[in-house]
């Protein structure tokens, strides 16, 4: 069970020493030994994987803690923040943002807050959906085709139909003709189906 206290500033000009001293006086205060302190200078809207944030993310284990001076030290977007929160619930870690007075931890507060982050992303996936939906609906409307057009998906084999027909007859593997032509197993099925064996 390892503590960890994350500090993180946006360009050099700024000081890590206020997030510092704010950390080290809430674990003096709460008798808690910091194991590993990671420090960095990057933006907030950086992807987390893209910060010395996301390995620290990906290293902790069942009960470490993470201490942070305020929440937007993991981010500088709502969502970006739920998705950690939410990856922390699920590996079961802790924590703790200094400012907001919130911990998050493996208890009924930390549940309702999954079952939250659940809900915005699947209220997310709909809305993206639903649009999804109204443009095609749009453009169909609007007189264009959706989707692509018919045949397309055997463009390449259909070039070289005289030559895949010849393969065949001497025996080559069907797994040879689909990587000769770069396509998929079950394309090169469909149109052997659809255009030779008929």
């Amino acid at each position: 069970m390892k503590t960890y206290a994350y500090i993180r500033v946006s360009c050099d000009k700024q000081s890590t020493k206020t997030q510092k001293y704010e950390i080290t006086k809430f674990a003096k205060d709460k008798n808690i030994i910091i194991d590993k302190w990671i420090e960095e200078t990057i933006s907030g809207t950086k992807k987390v994987e893209d910060r010395k944030l996301g390995n620290l993310l990906k290293k902790m284990n069942k009960s470490d803690t993470l201490i942070i001076s305020e929440m937007s030290r993991l981010s500088r977007n709502l969502m970006g923040i739920m998705a950690i929160l939410n990856s922390s619930i699920e590996k079961r870690t802790n924590i703790i943002a200094i400012k907001e007075n919130f911990h998050l931890s493996d208890n009924i507060n930390s549940k309702v807050l999954a079952f939250a982050f659940a809900l915005s992303a699947e209220i997310e996936r709909n809305l993206i959906s639903l649009r999804t939906k109204e443009a095609i609906a749009r453009k169909k409307a609007e007189g264009c085709k959706i989707g692509r057009p018919k045949g397309s998906r055997f463009s390449k084999l259909i070039k070289n139909i005289n030559e895949i027909k010849q393969l065949i007859s001497e025996g080559c593997s069907k797994r040879k003709i689909k990587d000769m032509f770069g396509v998929s197993r079950s394309t090169l099925y469909n149109f052997l189906k659809e255009q030779i064996q008929n």
